[in-house]
């Protein structure tokens, strides 16, 4: 019975972290990908470790404070007006992760 439930909880909390990536896959190709997805006006392209890397070096709290204050040529909300700070962290580290 025990590992029953324990396989249960398991696919459970699997399917929650597919719809949770499928969640800022969504966000990102809604509010990023215009210029994330081309490394328009300077923005860091995303998948590619070269230019997140020294973004990522000043730490994940000035990514997120840019991404919800603005920051050069990218908007305040980075166009993603109802994004949460928790919602831009996971957007930045969906971002400079690379892609295969």
């Amino acid at each position: 019975m025990c590992k029953w439930l324990v396989a249960a909880l398991f696919l459970a909390s699997s399917v929650f972290a597919v719809a949770a990536e499928q969640a800022i896959v969504d966000r990102y190709q809604a509010s990023c990908y215009a210029c994330h997805g081309f490394g328009a006006n300077g923005a860091p392209k995303t998948g590619v470790a070269a230019d997140w890397a020294p973004r990522m070096e000043k730490g994940m709290e000035t990514l997120v404070k840019h991404a919800d204050e603005g920051f050069n040529t990218m908007p305040p909300k980075g166009l993603c007006f109802d994004c949460s700070a928790d919602e831009f962290k996971a957007l930045i580290e969906y971002m400079a992760t690379p892609k295969s």
